[in-house]
């Protein structure tokens, strides 16, 4: 494996509010690989955005705040960069799909003002230059007219066509780290497919080290090397993702996995975790997963478990891991997993 791309170690993102302070992301380390594709996965408002717009540098400080911990992109210190420099590496070198296209695209300006004008920024391209190269990369994530759509507004295209265009933008500088937050949110499964295509696709093809963020595991089975299992700005396991998928081994992860509907069976309602995240603020002291867990005990509320070795590439923050693995119910999981995974992926992933 290469050395890393970007390095994150122990980090800790903060928000302020009436009473104090409270960790939206705690204690987060990963590394990422020229070529590698991490995945983060986790229900609403777990952390997964906040790490990412953390490494982009765009969160507002205050009422944001990084007490502990570091971002390092080539070994350089990205916490405490000026604003000059992160926007020198922002959209260039470190490049990010947001959520929605719709409100990330501007409704007043054309698309080809908007995709040029990264091209002028960074690397000082005249205007027709920076034109030509739009198109061109229009043309490449399969836009059809990609001239006409140049001087159309965002809501003269689809959704689909919306997210092809954002990819684009941020492809256009060839940056080395790639952050898809939700890329193929509110998109129909036929679309969703043909997006998760293009961006294996274009990382092959020009090297990228990609961050997925998603909440759905089946989205990252065929994606990502190395997957980390947040929940309440934790991490509740990682590990390689064919790892993660044969073995999973903990309750939270156990009940991501039983969310993902069967094609092959109807049923009248669809799994959903018991209960609700908890209130962020409100969380001191032990497992955030413990009230919603079946394997919970009351150890479980005193001090939060640390992360210990299943396997040589996996980690799980469970003090239940033993009664997790060896639950029966588990077992049908596994080979429903082991579906979505498939084969195990050929590039080799760490945190």
């Amino acid at each position: 494996m290469s050395a890393p791309i970007l390095e994150v170690s122990d980090l800790v993102v903060e928000f302020r509010h009436d009473h104090g302070y409270f960790a939206a992301v705690n204690g987060l380390s990963f590394t990422l690989a020229k070529g590698q594709t991490l995945g983060i996965v986790g229900e609403s408002g777990s952390g997964k955005s906040v790490t990412n717009l953390a490494v982009m540098g765009l969160l507002p400080r205050p009422p944001a705040r990084i007490p502990r911990g570091q971002i390092r992109f080539h070994g350089e210190d990205l916490v405490n960069a000026p604003e000059k420099r992160l926007r020198e590496i922002r959209g260039n070198r470190i490049a990010m799909i947001f959520q929605d296209p719709m409100t990330s695209l501007n409704p007043y300006l054309r698309i080809g003002r908007q995709l040029t004008e990264s091209l002028e920024i960074h690397q000082n391209l005249k205007r027709q230059a920076a034109k030509d190269l739009a198109v061109h990369m229009l043309g490449r994530v399969g836009i059809p007219a990609p001239e006409r759509r140049f001087d159309q507004y965002p809501h003269e295209l689809s959704g689909g066509m919306r997210q092809r265009v954002m990819i684009a933008m941020m492809l256009l500088n060839r940056p080395e780290v790639l952050i898809a937050d939700e890329p193929t949110t509110a998109l129909d499964v036929t679309i969703q497919a043909q997006i998760l295509d293009l961006l294996r696709d274009l990382q092959a093809e020009l090297g990228m080290a990609v961050t997925l963020i998603t909440h759905d595991l089946g989205v990252v089975a065929g994606m990502a090397d190395h997957v980390i299992v947040m929940y309440a700005g934790r991490v509740m396991e990682e590990g390689r993702a064919i790892d993660l998928f044969r073995n999973p081994s903990h309750p939270y992860t156990l009940g991501l996995l039983q969310s993902i509907p069967r094609p092959d069976q109807r049923v009248d309602r669809l799994y959903s975790i018991p209960g609700r995240p908890p209130d962020a603020g409100s969380i001191t002291q032990g497992c955030p997963f413990a009230a919603r867990c079946r394997f919970a005990k009351p150890a479980c509320t005193t001090a939060a478990p640390p992360l210990v070795s299943v396997s040589a590439t996996q980690r799980s923050a469970c003090i239940a891991i033993d009664e997790v693995l060896a639950d029966p119910a588990r077992r049908e999981l596994v080979q429903r997993a082991q579906a979505h995974a498939g084969p195990a992926p050929t590039a080799g992933g760490g945190a």
